[in-house]
């Protein structure tokens, strides 16, 4: 069975109120256009989460809510407070627990990136790869017949995109 893993970092976020906790701030114009982009390119691939894990911040809910409009059938999204800025260990904890076949979660740096880099066998030709900027996203597929099984360093990427930037 082949199980699919969505990740998402969130999309580029507003900076204009200083005092504002970093839990509560929302995309800016330019990353609401990314998540609306990347909402686009999910369908226009087929890349159709079954389910949603996103941290419960405010730019991850927003950049999930921009995305979700351009997928039939999206499903609710359930939000993780353990997401917000997880390490790769608890990214993984959390992603055990998930049922669909395809899962996308929506997370923070710097952990997603380091999730990223673990949990596939070979990365991407992408030198945005390693940094993973706003709303980069990966495409992971997995040998598993379920999520309880994936482990570090087993999947195999379908695909790995920056807004704005070719796929690779």
């Amino acid at each position: 069975m082949t199980l699919r893993l969505i990740l998402t970092r969130h999309a580029k976020s507003s900076w204009d109120d200083p005092l504002l906790p970093d839990h509560d701030r929302p995309l800016n114009a330019r990353g609401q256009r990314a998540a609306a982009d990347l909402g686009q390119w999910l369908a226009s691939r087929g890349y159709l989460p079954g389910e949603v894990l996103c941290s419960d911040a405010l730019r991850t809910r927003e950049t999930w809510a921009g995305i979700a409009p351009a997928l039939p059938a999206a499903p609710e999204v359930a939000l993780k407070p353990a997401l917000y800025h997880a390490g790769a260990d608890v990214m993984l904890a959390v992603l055990r627990h998930a049922t669909a076949d395809c899962v996308m979660m929506v997370g923070h740096n710097p952990g997603i990136a380091d999730f990223a880099q673990r949990i596939v066998a070979r990365a991407p030709a992408s030198a945005d790869f390693a940094r993973y900027p706003t709303g980069a996203t990966l495409v992971a597929d997995f040998s598993a017949a379920t999520w309880a099984e994936v482990k570090f360093g087993t999947g195999a990427v379908v695909d790995f995109i920056v807004p704005r930037e070719p796929a690779v």
